[in-house]
């Protein structure tokens, strides 16, 4: 079993109509993960304009309090009572960055990752330093970024990535453009 923090993304497409229910139901499954052991955040990323995939993404000190919280009664019970709020359920498990840019295969080129976390870094970094600046400028350097990435770290992770991979989806991952009639004919 791993000992690093592993991540479960779900994807769940809300039932026609459902919507209002869907989202309770989601605070719901949210709220009980609290209470397990070894939990370390989640969260619910709604689906871009014109799509009704939501991603909930559920954090966990390592493959065993993941495995405890899963295959648990309250869980069992929870996706029971919702189960005819959603259609077309799908569950996977990442480790690292990974995770914030899809599967195997699909991911965008290093150079695209990079952007996008350098895109959500640099404007939450730099308005902690202009935010907290008077607090920290009587801090040697070493004690300074030591405050400055404990506080930045958790909020880049669990917020600010997956935003912006969120809002670059189209630009990490561009829809393939339609074969001309004369290419296709070739």
């Amino acid at each position: 079993m791993s000992t690093s923090p592993v991540t479960l993304m779900v994807a769940r497409r809300v039932a026609k109509g459902r919507y209002e229910e869907l989202m309770a139901w989601l605070r719901e499954g949210e709220q009980l993960a609290t209470d397990f052991p070894g939990y370390l955040g989640s969260g619910v990323l709604a689906p871009p304009p014109n799509d009704d995939e939501f991603q909930i993404i559920f954090r966990f000190a390592d493959e065993k309090t993941l495995h405890a919280w899963e295959f648990s009664a309250s869980r069992s019970a929870w996706l029971s009572r919702g189960s005819d709020l959603f259609a077309d359920p799908s569950e996977h498990r990442v480790r690292g960055i990974d995770g914030w840019f899809g599967t195997v295969g699909a991911r965008p080129p290093r150079w695209k990752q990079a952007v996008a976390i350098w895109l959500a870094f640099f404007p939450v970094s730099l308005l902690f330093n202009f935010v907290l600046n008077p607090l920290l400028s009587e801090l040697d350097l070493a004690p300074r970024v030591l405050v400055s990435t404990m506080a930045l770290t958790p909020l880049m992770v669990y917020w600010f990535i997956p935003l912006s991979t969120h809002l670059l989806a189209n630009w990490l991952h561009p829809a393939p453009t339609p074969r001309k009639a004369t290419e296709a004919a070739a």
